[in-house]
């Protein structure tokens, strides 16, 4: 092969942001890698307007004695050398295992699994659910065990990474010494160089590469990968549209680059086509939301505030008409054991205390009409078994979807998995202040933790369980893991109970 002038030489490793597979096919995967020799500084080591070959291979066995598939990928500057192979033409329900090259260099060892046929008829789904892995909040300990289980995939549920500064002498992580960190990363994040340097600062986390590279991810964003708690085109911060909107352009494209997504995903400005649908045989249905790009502006200026006409205005929406449209046609057309919702905010009402109480208007609870729209899409699709996966608010909950929430004794019409941060949050409480008021007030919340940790939800037939594990801290690393409660929903038959772990 004649060498392309453009392409540099490569004198350091440049897989030091490791590996990862994402959006499962029952034919297919994508994997990922970026190049980046030296991560931590615009350009990652490597020249503008560049591009490098890469060797991709895919093996029945961890040894790659038996490769199903192998190919070249040419990482270009303009993707910050970023790498998204899209594998086909492989079998249903198998696990595979992946490496990259180029030049003397050689990848870690990713690990990756095909969904079953869309005719099968599987014992089991086993899914975990991550969120807000703030760096400087805490190590990335949760991740470390979540590499260990035994799942068929990772959903990554928002705030994949986080747009503070990082002060190099403050922080979870003991930033003094040897191990303070550039100044590079001492700022808000607004342009493009910036927000691919802070996934890089993530992605060099050990814990974080362990978990990408033993389970392919299935990811969405929520609102820290561009700025807190943004609407659409509305910052929080009021700033100007056209400048905003270039914030969120460069944000969408960091985010692309540094996710395990298929190449059409790639962002058009400040625009990514992001909703999407997986199934995992005749057993389940995962549907995908975005539930910032299309949302309505907070009403009252966001926050908890008191509902009210603005709140409860039938046209807001958190989803977008075309996604919700989409989302509903897909319940009409399913015929899945579980439809499960992977999405961000809180779906269920949270109240703060009995009579009129404020809400918060950042989750379903400020667009109450959207979710009304969803569940009554839901009950006309004849959709038995609804299952709500959510994160951001760095706590665990088990809640039943009530058609009622002002009466108890409605009828229940799902439940809600919420599962804690990686890291947001520091250490976290193992009962927070509001504790006994938040179940008394919410009879329909089942359990509520608030330390660092992940879910590990379970999909059979039958039932579906949730497995909340925890970890003591995370301000310091090595923390032990347990499972702190454990929840179950049978089929056809909605509303948690809890067994014992």
């Amino acid at each position: 092969m004649t060498r392309d002038a453009r392409q540099p030489s490569l004198n350091e490793d440049p897989f030091t942001l490791g590996v990862a597979s994402g959006d499962a096919l029952p034919d297919g995967v994508v994997l990922w890698t970026r190049l980046a020799p030296r991560p931590f500084e615009p350009g990652s080591g490597l020249p503008p307007g560049g591009c490098l070959t890469v060797q991709w291979e895919l093996a029945h066995d961890e040894r790659f004695r038996d490769v199903a598939r192998r190919g070249e990928f040419l990482a270009h500057a303009d993707d910050d050398y970023s790498v998204h192979v899209d594998v086909t033409g492989l079998a249903p329900a198998r696990t595979y295992w992946y490496r990259f090259r180029t030049g003397p260099w050689i990848s870690p060892t990713g690990r990756t699994r095909t969904t079953p046929a869309p005719t099968a008829s599987p014992a089991r789904a086993r899914v975990g659910l991550a969120s807000c892995q703030q760096y400087d909040e805490g190590y990335y300990t949760a991740l470390a065990h979540l590499a260990e289980e035994d799942l068929d995939a990772v959903l990554f549920l928002g705030d994949y990474i986080y747009e503070n500064e990082i002060n190099a002498q403050a922080g979870a992580r003991g930033y003094t010494g040897d191990r303070q960190l550039p100044e590079v990363f001492d700022h808000w994040l607004t342009t493009l160089d910036q927000y691919r340097l802070r996934y890089a600062l993530g992605k060099s986390d050990p814990d974080l590469q362990a978990a990408h590279a033993a389970h392919p991810w299935y990811v969405t964003w929520d609102d820290h990968e561009v700025e807190n708690n943004y609407a659409a085109a509305v910052s929080q911060n009021n700033l100007p549209t056209d400048e905003f909107l270039l914030r969120r352009a460069a944000a969408y494209r960091a985010y692309w680059e540094n996710m395990p997504l298929r190449a059409g995903r790639r962002p058009s400005g400040p625009d990514l086509p992001f909703y999407r649908r997986f199934q995992h045989g005749g057993l389940a249905q995962f549907d995908i939301l975005d539930t910032r790009q299309y949302r309505s502006d907070q009403a009252y200026g966001d926050g908890w505030k008191y509902p009210g006409p603005e709140s409860e205005d039938p046209a807001r929406t958190i989803t977008g008409a075309e996604q919700e449209s989409w989302l509903l046609d897909g319940f009409r057309r399913s015929d899945a054991t579980w439809n499960v919702l992977v999405q961000q905010v809180a779906f269920c009402r949270r109240k703060a205390n009995t009579g009129r109480s404020r809400v918060s208007m950042d989750a379903w609870d400020g667009y109450p009409a959207s979710r009304q729209r969803v569940l009554h899409g839901a009950r006309d699709a004849g959709i038995a078994n609804l299952v709500v996966l959510s994160g951001d608010v760095h706590v665990h909950y088990a809640m039943d979807i009530k058609e009622d929430f002002d009466d108890p004794a409605s009828r229940t019409l799902g439940v809600e998995i919420v599962g804690t941060s990686v890291s947001s949050g520091f250490d976290g409480v193992e009962k927070p202040d509001d504790w006994e008021n938040a179940l008394a007030v919410n009879p329909h919340m089942k359990y509520y933790e608030e330390r660092r940790g992940y879910v590990v939800v379970t999909l059979t037939p039958e039932q579906v369980r949730a497995d909340f594990r925890t970890i003591p801290y995370a301000t310091r690393p090595g923390a032990p893991v347990a499972t702190d409660a454990v929840f179950v929903s049978a089929a056809g038959a909605p509303g948690f109970t809890r067994v014992p772990g």
